[in-house]
């Protein structure tokens, strides 16, 4: 099966995405549409009020952004305009919901005319909610395969994932399903149903406590529960905690559906498709790199000899449409780590000596004209002894400052406001990402390899459906690629702020 044939299993084919509106859903609906013009309709689902409304998102937040320039260049304007409004049928409902919150009328009608459906929407925040990351990563792929079950004419239900489902384990972590129940610390059982229920009554008891409802309180109430039960469950977040919880759920229900499950690393920019360095937010590592730009962090935790598990966005979307087509109608489910660490590994050294070596060719010039020399983080092997140095050399001058600026009225309450929140967000990140900045796990990629000999793609030539580690040049991709791609966006998005 070579690129022609995978792009030809979605000619005349009816496809509904979720997740539309996010970094790999755009990529993944302009690329169908640029490889294969014949596929039939687009059913993008998405959060919206009304019919209307969906439209108008998905002009604005999906079909209007700039990685779309291919196909209007193409088409033209008007042609490009007329092409979208051909394919593409925006859907206002919520995964959240069973038959997405769409009417039974609407719901029927669409279940009968659906091929293919692809689950990409989740929440991707750490630090989320219980009930909202419960709702949108475990209830979301649920009810996406109980409308599955429903279409009479579906081939195949392709879940997006995360291969952090593995937590922080070490050594080779293998492409297998979890089971019912089944955890990541030893001698824990985990009851799904009870973990719905016990949302629901810790947020009975804060309405009932409180003599009402307090919105910040139980905000805060539900972050802090869902960070305790990934923890006590061996996960470290709420985010691979739900995602984990999501895939259970659909293995349970799947029956004899078709489900691929695609799991990505940590995902970055583009490498060259449809051009390279497309990102949209600084997700995950790439934190790192704006602080880095912003001299925000002096110090970090981590072991740099340790491995990034790092994978471009593009390969990511070229691996689900490659499985998507050779899995076609098949009744299994087979997942996919779509990872790094084996076939083409890089360090935390080598990541951060691109990042120097970006800086170093592009110094960072100040408003006063003054280059902002490079002050390479100084990274921690030892959590305590990190803990320690930021207390006595940033966080007792810090309030030493603080008592200074209220004797004094307030005279450098600014500054002290500034660096006390570049401290709060060093010490989220730290509180977040730590589990991983010590991670000696490798993501197994045997089916993928597989996948790759299967469809042919090992040859050279095909390019179109790249999703091979092994061809990227991490010092290259970073220095030209990804780093100024992160920049861009981080800076846009702070000038606009």
């Amino acid at each position: 099966m070579d690129a022609t044939a995978v792009a030809g299993c979605f000619r005349d084919k009816s496809i509904l995405i979720t997740g539309s509106t996010g970094f790999l859903g755009k990529l993944l609906v302009e690329k169908i549409l640029r490889v294969q013009p014949g596929v039939k309709k687009l059913y993008l689902l998405l959060r919206a009020p009304d019919a209307a409304s969906a439209e108008q998102r998905i002009l604005s937040d999906v079909i209007g952004m700039d990685l779309f320039n291919i196909l209007r260049k193409k088409y033209g304007l008007p042609g490009f305009q007329s092409f979208i409004q051909e394919k593409v049928v925006p859907l206002a409902g919520d995964i959240i919901y069973e038959n997405f919150g769409l009417d039974s009328s609407r719901a029927d009608a669409l279940s009968k005319e659906i091929d293919v459906i692809i689950n990409g929407a989740a929440t991707t925040n750490f630090y989320e909610r219980y009930d909202v990351a419960l709702a949108s990563n475990a209830l979301g792929p649920r009810n996406a395969c109980e409308f599955a079950k429903k279409c009479p004419n579906l081939k195949l239900l392709l879940h997006v994932s995360t291969a952090f489902v593995t937590g922080t384990q070490e050594g080779l972590l293998l492409e297998k399903a979890f089971q019912n129940g089944e955890t990541l610390r030893e001698g824990y059982y985990m009851d799904i149903e009870a973990e719905l229920q016990l949302v629901d009554k810790v947020k009975s008891e804060l309405k009932a406590a409180t003599s009402g409802s307090s919105e910040q309180l139980e905000k805060s109430a539900m972050k802090e529960l869902g960070l305790k039960r990934a923890c006590h469950f061996g996960w470290p977040n709420v985010y691979s905690l739900t995602k984990t919880i999501g895939e259970i759920l659909l293995g349970q229900r799947r029956g004899n559906l078709p489900v691929v499950i695609i799991r990505p690393t940590m995902v970055t920019s583009t490498y060259q498709d449809p051009f390279p360095g497309w990102i949209e937010g600084a997700r995950t590592i790439d934190a790192l790199i704006v602080a880095y730009d912003e001299q925000a962090f002096p110090c970090f935790i981590g072991d740099r000899s340790n491995i990034v598990d790092v994978i471009p966005a593009d390969i990511v979307i070229n691996a689900a449409m490659v499985a998507i087509a050779v899995h076609w109608n098949e009744e299994a489910q087979v997942i996919y780590h779509v990872s790094s660490s084996l076939q083409n590994p890089i360090s935390l050294c080598a990541f951060e000596d691109a990042c120097e070596d970006y800086f170093t060719t592009n110094p960072r010039v100040l408003e006063n004209g003054k280059v902002l020399p490079n002050r390479r983080p100084y990274v921690f092997k030892n959590m305590s002894f990190f803990r320690l140095v930021v207390l006595l050399v940033y966080k007792l001058p810090l309030e030493m400052l603080h008592i200074v600026s209220l004797l004094l009225c307030g005279l450098f309450s600014r500054h002290y406001n500034k660096l006390k929140r570049r401290f709060n967000f060093l010490m989220l990140l730290v509180r977040l990402y730590a589990p991983y900045a010590f991670f000696n796990g490798r993501f197994d990629d045997t089916n993928l390899s597989k996948l790759r000999s299967e469809a042919k793609m090992d040859s050279g030539d095909d390019i179109i459906f790249n999703f091979d580690p092994k061809r990227i040049d991490w010092h290259s991709y970073l220095v030209k690629v990804h780093v100024p791609a992160v920049l861009k966006y981080s800076r846009r998005e702070k000038a606009g702020a």
